[in-house]
């Protein structure tokens, strides 16, 4: 099993415009969470990576927080923006806590329980 010290990346779409008419110009909310998140505290043992489109784009700015082999994935959407960095960062330091990827229901913040897309199993998967 992955010891909670094993790589995870953060991975922001970039592209996401989270309801943005396509007629406003400047950052998209998906780029501005990306560069909140890139000026936080990130644990160590996390890597945040920019990414085009998930194809989650009727729910918002999308995230996926990975940890190799052992660890589940997850896929989180209905963020905003650059506010939504704090809650971010709590989340993915919660997931690189952990040797697993599971943080436990009640420890999880209310938007990544009822947030959740998508959760993919560790591609290795215990007997």
């Amino acid at each position: 099993m992955t010891d909670a010290t094993a790589p995870v990346e953060l991975l922001v779409c970039t592209s996401c415009r989270a309801g943005m008419p396509t007629d406003i110009e400047g950052p998209r909310p998906g780029t501005q969470l990306f560069d909140a998140l890139n000026a936080s505290d990130l644990p160590d043992n996390v890597t945040l990576k920019g990414v085009e489109c998930f194809s989650n784009c009727d729910h918002g700015c999308s995230i996926t927080i990975r940890g190799g082999a052992e660890r589940w994935t997850y896929v989180y959407g209905n963020f905003t923006g650059s506010e939504d960095a704090d809650l971010v960062a709590e989340g993915v330091t919660k997931y690189a806590a952990t040797a697993d990827g599971l943080v436990p229901w009640r420890d999880r913040s209310i938007h990544f329980r009822k947030n959740c897309i998508a959760r993919i199993p560790p591609l290795e998967i215990p007997e």
